[in-house]
């Protein structure tokens, strides 16, 4: 007599006992293993395991996003990605950090990001303070930007020569080449920041402004501005 076995329960048995013995990993260990801080992500502490952590003083680079609740996520397991789902504590201001980092043997990514991250003298001399997400998905495959897409909106905390932007800059992310490309514009169109990341971290920032008069003119000369085409330029290069 044969017997015939249905192999399917035993995969689906060892792969939820990986997963569950993957779960009583703490979570620094996790985030460790999986090269997040080779990304630049870093944090003071991580408490408790995988599936439920809390993570103290969270930075990216040198954007500070404070304390958050960590998950991660069993289902991206299954294809071979890990994926760290992250929600921060309401804010003063009722905004609250919701998204996921995920990495994966060639790639890393920022998935679904909603935040108003204060971004302090990252982008100086731009008086860009924070930058407020919505739905921003960005991956960079071998280093190099694959996917990007949500809205991305840069508050200023004062204006520019003489010109107020009190309604900050707003745009869509997008690929650009090998880099996330955010053309940020202000309601009028008058005054626009390219702002492109690299895989690295490197990040290039061109404040373009049209002025309206002479005095203007002259107000930009004297904060760095050079002329280009119909408007003047500015250009800040740094490091997240």
């Amino acid at each position: 007599m044969r017997i015939r076995i249905n192999a399917r329960p035993r995969v689906l048995f060892g792969l939820f006992l990986v997963i569950a013995l993957i779960g009583t990993l703490p979570m620094r260990l996790a985030l460790g293993a999986l090269g997040l801080d080779r990304e630049g992500l870093t944090l003071r502490a991580a408490d408790h395991s995988v599936w439920a952590a809390t993570l103290r003083e969270v930075h990216f680079g040198e954007v500070d996003l404070g304390d958050s609740y960590a998950a991660l996520s069993p289902i991206q397991l299954l294809v071979g990605r890990a994926r760290i789902d992250l929600t921060g504590p309401e804010q003063a201001s009722g905004a609250r950090l919701r998204g996921a980092f995920s990495v994966s043997a060639a790639s890393f990514g920022i998935d679904d990001a909603s935040a108003a991250v204060p971004v302090g003298e990252l982008f100086a001399p731009l008086p860009v303070t924070r930058l407020d997400l919505s739905d921003l998905s960005v991956r960079f495959d071998r280093g190099r930007c694959a996917r990007a897409n949500g809205r991305v909106k840069a508050e200023l905390g004062g204006g520019i020569a003489g010109i107020p932007l009190g309604q900050g800059m707003s745009g869509t992310a997008r690929c650009l080449g090998s880099a996330l490309n955010l053309p940020l514009a202000s309601q009028s169109g008058a005054e626009k920041i390219g702002l492109t990341i690299e895989g690295d971290g490197r990040y290039r920032a061109l404040l373009e402004v049209a002025p309206g008069d002479q005095a203007t003119v002259e107000r930009l000369t004297q904060a760095g501005f050079l002329p280009v085409g119909g408007g003047y330029r500015l250009s800040v290069e740094g490091r997240l």
